[in-house]
């Protein structure tokens, strides 16, 4: 026998995630505020700086827009302003004018080394078990996989 599908909001993990994604980004303001970053700017950056280590064959706003699932609508002003900042550079491709390359300056580098104890400090602030963060991590990160093909994502 199937358990009853509740409409009770509390048992919605739809509303679980939204809550706790909402959470999560205003425990990161005050550090971000320090870095003069939004959440999607600091997000941007995360995958720049995974590219400093390891670049896709083509670092472009396409291929920025499929890591992070978002549109190059959403992605240009991010990244225009994140230009202006000093950050990155944004410059058409030679072999494909419709690509963007993307690519760190020195002061979008640095900023990294600016982050690590920032981010260190939230997690001691805010008191959570590292474990327990990795198997939420794998957890959401299943749910993810499994949503996209539904979404043709």
């Amino acid at each position: 026998m199937k358990p009853e599908l509740s409409l009770q909001l509390d048992d919605q993990l739809c509303f679980k995630l939204y809550a706790a994604s909402r959470a999560v980004v205003r425990a990161y303001k005050p550090m971000l505020d320090q870095l003069g970053l939004t959440y999607p700017q600091y997000l941007v950056m995360l995958v720049l700086w995974e590219w400093q280590k390891t670049a896709p064959e083509q670092p472009t706003v396409k291929a920025l827009g499929a890591r992070l699932l978002l549109d190059s609508g959403t992605l240009t002003p991010l990244l225009k302003r994140l230009e202006q900042q000093g950050l990155l550079l944004r410059r058409r491709s030679a072999s494909d004018e419709r690509a963007v390359n993307l690519q760190l300056t020195e002061h979008g580098v640095q900023l990294r080394e600016q982050v690590l104890p920032l981010k260190a400090q939230l997690i001691c602030e805010s008191g959570a078990d590292l474990n327990e963060l990795d198997e939420l991590r794998a957890q959401v990160g299943g749910l993810l996989t499994r949503l996209l093909p539904i979404l043709g994502s």
